[in-house]
This record gives structure tokens, C-alpha cells and sequence, in this order.
């Protein structure tokens, strides 16, 4: 716990000097109005209650004459005029302690600058979770990052706000507790320092079970949100398939373990809080035992001469009264230390698991001293190139490829024959277990990945689009993209005219399922490599025509790859390269490779067009 409360440092060092302006004014205002609260119970119970006479000092601050100071007992006139005094000065000072400071001052400096402190960390998470490779992506559910970054990293402002903040004022209050009932009587200071000791035993045999329980709850909050977000993110194939009731019953089931979870956890809490309460009610028994009997025979407090504003040199009502608060007060604040602790059981495992985003390594990095991509880009190869997700079961081995600029090459296979792995490792997605991928010859893990995302350019068949215009969808890659960047780009991928047909056409409000603009965004890059993956799957035949004509003119001094199924796409690249298990079995045009009497792109050709009507696409 101890290491992650310190790691915690690098995201309270821009605000520590508010941090620690804020507890100054705190602890100051705590002080002031603990002495204060003194000088209130003397007043109403010994002065103005039972007529006793001012201290010299009281009757200063309340600006009355020295008179209200003399003899044994006040008149009935002078304790009016101590009450009329007292009510004012108290309504007075309870409005600027707790409206103006509490409320208005602390609260609100409080408030800014944990949100400030909760800000830095969620956006750190999310830009290293931006820069893991995808197999840490591939293997994490999306949920559990999500609840990591929303719900885990708000436990860093619980941590100083509970670990720290709130221990430092429940210390400084309790020690404030404890020097009073010292000055009372040092055996009341003995009797609380002796139960103190059992507590803390206790308290420390209790905290593995807590920290093990709040492990549990937090495991189960996240596989929920996992839940959650898998179930919407399917939410076409749920209504398709009719399995709305699988899914409410595996949410019902992930929920109602969550809650029992969270259940646990606060249930231990609570018997670890009865256990101590029990203990702690014990030596307030005894403590107000012995005050009684000191009140009933006026024996003299250690306070007396101790502070001069306070007059309780006798137990009297006053001193047992606000003796018998700091008890309560001592043994309070110590039961709101051990609730504290308790619930940074819980942040401790929250805050462990912010982390863990934080500490997992990128496996693909930039080079320290990179080398820039080459300009301009003639060709792309990949040579001898192997790869797997999982050792046991490899996805590319051995792949060879070279493919020119100027020229469309295809990547042909069947479903999981790894064309999409190719081409991420285009992108550094991932990097290859064995051989390279090089431009011009330099291996791409030379190169500044930044560099190299930015002189590639990918058009996905699943588009994402976001709750913004259609221009703004367009342009989201690309920051030096002017409208009419973007407005060309969509001539080229043969969006122009589902776009003029929109209400305000490229101002045009989409959701946040949007139409297919994948491939317009890719090209307003204008970057000299171009991956499209399935870019005609969703256009008529006529649309997919004119597509490939207008990529044809504009991709002539680039890169281009093509990954499809559609006949109609592929007979019109310069090369195919027909992957397959991992494996580039055949390479050439389509007319070269549909003469291999019995070629693997051959009998993949025919499988795809068996069945289809005259008329229809024919290799």
C-alpha cells in the first residue's frame, strides 16, 4: 500500500503547494474553533447558566467592563448582557467558520484541486492505453479498460482525499482531543493511549480480509461494465438472433454478483467497526466513571492557569461536559481513522489496478534515435516475415512480398488466412516474431512509429465515425485537410453524391454510427501508402467501378493494397498475392494465375463463384 500511495506523487506534485495551502487553512480553522468551543461551553454553562464571574480575559473579548470580572456571582442583569453578547458573537463566528471558510472557501479550493489531480491521471491512462500494441488489446475486454480509466482512476482523488488529507485532520484533531483530556486530568490521556493498543492489534489482523473482499468487488464491477459493453456493442446481432434473453440473464447474473460482491466487502467493514466500537465504548466507560466522581467532589483540574480564557480550575458541570466531549472526540476521530484505513483497503486494489494500465509495456516502440521514412516511398517488401498471437499457433510464416509504387496490389485468401495481420504490421500494429517489413529497403522498426502511421493511410470495411459533421468525420485524421481537401477526397471514393443528397450536405449532423465515408477519410491524407480493407463490400457494382477508375488515377506514384473478396475488385490489380495459412502460395495478375491449371487462386476463384447466375460475376 505504502508503494502505491507514493506513486501517486507524480500527479500531486503540480498541485502539492495548493494541497498544502488548503490543510494549513484547515487545520487553522480546526484549531481556532476547538479553542473557541472551550471558551462557548465555560461561557453558557459556568458563566451564563450558574452566574460565575468572567475571567479577565472574557470579559475583554466580549467588550465588557472589567466589573463583569469581579465578586462571586454575576447579577441577573449582567448575565442578560453575557448572553446578549455571547448569542451575537457565536451566530457571528458560526457564519464565517462554516459559510464563508467550510463551505464556500475550502470545499470549493478542495473540490478543484482534486478534480485537477483526477484529470492528469485518466488522461496518462488513456494515452498509454492509446500506445499498446494491439495483442494487449486483443486479449483485454474493453470494459475492464473502461472501468480502469473512469471508475479505478478516481481513486486517486479518494486516496488524498482518505489516505491523506482526511488522516492528517483526524490526527491533528485527535492529538487536539488528547492534549485537552491531558490537561484535565494526564489519567484520562493514559486511559485512551491504553485502549488504543488492542485496536490497532486488531486492526492490523483485519486488513488482509478487507483487502481480499474489496479484490473481489472490484473484479466483479468490471466484468459487469464488460458486460454492459459487449451487450450494446452487439446489440444488432442480439435483436437478430432473439437472444435478448441470454443476454438480460448473463447481465442479471454478472450484476447480482457485483452487488453481492460489494455487499461483502462493506459487510466486513461494518464487523470490523462494530469490533472497535466495542472496545473504544469500554474506556468511555470508564473514563466517564472517573470524571463523575471528580465532578461530585470538586477536585481540581490540571487545566487550572493552563489557559487563562478558560476558567475550569474545579470539575465542575462546564469540565465535565467538555472533558467528556474530548473523550468522545478522541475515540471518534480514532473510529474515523480505522474507517479510513478500511476504505483504502478498497483504493488500494482500485488504485493497484489504475496502475497496472500504467505499467504494462508498449510492445512496439519508437527507436531512440530513428531514422525518418524515405522519401519519396518506391516500394514496400516484406521479407521473410513471420508472426503469432500465440506462440503455438502462427498466423504469418515466412511471408515474401514486394509491392511498387504506382501499383494496386491485392491480398487474396480465405477468412483468417492473416491478410488483416499483414497489413497491421504495415502499420506497427504489431511488429514481426521473425523477418521485416522495410520501405525502400530500411526495416520499418528504424522508424519513428509516428513517422511511419503518418505516410500510411487505412480504410477499414467496419467504419467508426463520430458524433460530428460529415466534413469533420472526413478531416478526423487529418488536421491540414481544408474543405476542399475534403470535398475532393469524397469525389475519389464516390461519396459526393450520397453526401449532396444529405439536408446540409458535408455540414451534415451524423450519429455515432454514420454513414461509410472509411475510405474519403483515407484519402484526404493524401499519404503515399494506402491500405483499404473490403473498401467496396457495401457498393453496388456501377459505385465499385467508378471507385476503382478514380483510385487507379490517384494512387499512381503510391502504394496501394487491397484486401477483398469481390472478383470485380481484384481482376483490376497490378498483382494478387493469394495467402494461404500464413503463406504466400501464388503471386501474379489474375490472368496469369487463373492459368495455373490447378493454382490455389484458381480453385479460390471457382469457390467463390460457384452458383452464381448467368450474368453475374465471372472470373
Amino acid at each position: 500500500m505504502a508503494r502505491l500511495f507514493v506513486r501517486t506523487w507524480p500527479y500531486l506534485k503540480p498541485q502539492f503547494l495548493h494541497i498544502l495551502c488548503w490543510l494549513a487553512l484547515q487545520l487553522t480553522l480546526y484549531t481556532t474553533v476547538g479553542f473557541a468551543t472551550l471558551l462557548i461551553d465555560d461561557l453558557l454553562n459556568n458563566k451564563i447558566m450558574l452566574g460565575d464571574p468572567l475571567e479577565p480575559a472574557q470579559a475583554m473579548l466580549l467588550q465588557l467592563d472589567p466589573s463583569y470580572a469581579e465578586g462571586e456571582r454575576l447579577s441577573e442583569e449582567q448575565q442578560f448582557a453575557v448572553r446578549d453578547r455571547f448569542v451575537l458573537y457565536v451566530a457571528i463566528g458560526a457564519f464565517i467558520s462554516t459559510v464563508l471558510m467550510q463551505i464556500c472557501v475550502l470545499h470549493y479550493y478542495y473540490t478543484w484541486i482534486i478534480q485537477r489531480i483526477n484529470q492528469r491521471l485518466r488522461v496518462t491512462m488513456v494515452e498509454k492505453a492509446e500506445h499498446l500494441s494491439l495483442r494487449y488489446h486483443s486479449h483485454a475486454r474493453t470494459g475492464d479498460a473502461i472501468y480502469r480509466v473512469y471508475q479505478d482512476s478516481a481513486t486517486i482523488t479518494a486516496i488524498i482525499d482518505t489516505a491523506i488529507l482526511d488522516p492528517i485532520n483526524m490526527i491533528w484533531k485527535l492529538g487536539f482531543a488528547f492534549f485537552i483530556l491531558w490537561l484535565f486530568n494526564p489519567l484520562l490521556g493514559f486511559i485512551c493511549l491504553l485502549a488504543t493498543v488492542p485496536i490497532i492489534l486488531v486492526v492490523a489482523w483485519y486488513t488482509p480480509r478487507l483487502q481480499h473482499f474489496a479484490r473481489l468487488a472490484r473484479e466483479s464491477n468490471s466484468n459487469l461494465t464488460s458486460r454492459i459493453q459487449e451487450s450494446f456493442a452487439a446489440i444488432r446481432v442480439v435483436k437478430a438472433n432473439q437472444a435478448e434473453t441470454t443476454v438480460m440473464r448473463r447481465f442479471d447474473r454478472d450484476s447480482n454478483h457485483a452487488l453481492d460482491a460489494a455487499l461483502r466487502v462493506r459487510m466486513e467493514m461494518i464487523l470490523l467497526w462494530m469490533i472497535v466500537l466495542a472496545m473504544a465504548g469500554t474506556a468511555m466507560f470508564i473514563a466517564d466513571y472517573l470524571m463523575a466522581g471528580w465532578t461530585v467532589n470538586e477536585e481540581a483540574t490540571w487545566l487550572a492557569g493552563a489557559i487563562t480564557l478558560v476558567g475550569m480550575a474545579i470539575w465542575n458541570l462546564g469540565a465535565f461536559q467538555q472533558a467528556r466531549g474530548r473523550v468522545g472526540e478522541y475515540f471518534g476521530w480514532g473510529q474515523g481513522l480505522i474507517n479510513k484505513w478500511s476504505l483504502m483497503q478498497d483504493m488500494a486494489v482500485g488504485l493497484h489496478r489504475a496502475y497496472h494500465l500504467l505499467d504494462v509495456e508498449p510492445e512496439v516502440t519508437s527507436p531512440r534515435s530513428p531514422v525518418r521514412v524515405p522519401a519519396p516511398i518506391r516500394e514496400v517488401a516484406y521479407d521473410d516475415v513471420h508472426f503469432a498471437y500465440d506462440e503455438e499457433a502462427p498466423v504469418l510464416a515466412g511471408v515474401g512480398l514486394t509491392a511498387r509504387a504506382g501499383t494496386v496490389t491485392a491480398i487474396v485468401g480465405a477468412t483468417g488466412s492473416g491478410k488483416t495481420t499483414l497489413m497491421s504490421l504495415l502499420l506497427r500494429l504489431y511488429d514481426p516474431t521473425k523477418g521485416a517489413v522495410r520501405i525502400n529497403g530500411v526495416d520499418i522498426r528504424h522508424m519513428g512509429i509516428d513517422d511511419l502511421r503518418a505516410n500510411c493511410a487505412i480504410a477499414l470495411q467496419q467504419n467508426v465515425l463520430f458524433a460530428a459533421t460529415v466534413a469533420d468525420n472526413i478531416g478526423y485524421a487529418s488536421r491540414r485537410a481544408a474543405r476542399e481537401d475534403i470535398e475532393a477526397a469524397a469525389r475519389v471514393a464516390c461519396a459526393d453524391g450520397f453526401i449532396g443528397e444529405m439536408a446540409a450536405g458535408y455540414d451534415t449532423e451524423l450519429g455515432e454510427r454514420g454513414g461509410k465515408l472509411s475510405i474519403a477519410r483515407a484519402i484526404v491524407r493524401d499519404t503515399p501508402i494506402l491500405i483499404l480493407d473490403e473498401p467496396t463490400a457495401s457498393l453496388d457494382a456501377e459505385t465499385e467501378q467508378r471507385l476503382l477508375a478514380n483510385l487507379s488515377v490517384w494512387g499512381r506514384e503510391r502504394v496501394v493494397f487491397l484486401i477483398t473478396h469481390r472478383l470485380s475488385t481484384i481482376r483490376n490489380a497490378d498483382q494478387i498475392a493469394f495467402l494461404d495459412h500464413g503463406r504466400i502460395e501464388e503471386i501474379g495478375d489474375h490472368d496469369s494465375l487463373m492459368a495455373i491449371p490447378d493454382g490455389r487462386y484458381r480453385r479460390f476463384v471457382i469457390a467463390e463463384t460457384e452458383g452464381v447466375p448467368a450474368g453475374g460475376a465471372q472470373a
